[in-house]
């Protein structure tokens, strides 16, 4: 099962791509981000969004997306452009007929390190440690990716049980 998880945002998009084997262990595949050109309007930001959201799709052929939901910002500007962000990823999640599951910072931060006010630090170190990574990922954002896809995984996981039951 191939999960692709999205940290989106405007300027940034972070993404991460993992594989749960058989055996529910997770292997590593990718990560990266999607950069827009700072200064460029939105909508042809967005469009950029879009078109390496699709090519991620095509590309991976993700079984899963794992996006995050906007829980709480502190500022109102970055939260619409993350919102407008997070809008193409659903659209584009839809289109390609892809389930998605979405989770706020502090669930994938429970799932990675089971302290939900962990700091970065912390989050990329248990991610390298959870896909013996040599090193910890980078950039940022792709590590916020590959945390939210491992997050979906492990709840994936428990709910595929949970119905055996």
């Amino acid at each position: 099962m191939i999960i692709l998880g999205i940290d989106p945002g405007t300027a940034t998009t972070g993404f991460g791509v993992i594989k749960r084997l058989p055996n529910n262990k997770l292997e590593y595949i990718n990560c990266g981000v999607i950069s827009t050109p700072a200064g460029m309007p939105d909508g042809k930001r967005l469009q950029i969004v879009s078109q390496e959201m699709k090519k991620l799709f095509k590309k991976y052929q993700p079984d899963l997306i794992s996006v995050e939901k906007i829980f709480f910002f502190k500022n109102a500007k970055t939260v619409i452009t993350v919102s407008q962000s997070r809008g193409v990823v659903l659209l584009e999640a839809s289109v390609a007929k892809v389930p998605l599951f979405e989770f706020t910072p502090l669930q994938a931060k429970m799932a990675i390190t089971g302290y939900g006010k962990a700091n970065k630090k912390q989050i990329q170190k248990m991610v390298q440690m959870i896909l013996g990574l040599e090193s910890i990922p980078r950039p940022d954002d792709a590590a916020d990716a590959l945390s939210l896809a491992i997050c979906c995984a492990n709840s994936y996981k428990f709910a595929k049980l949970t119905k055996k039951s």
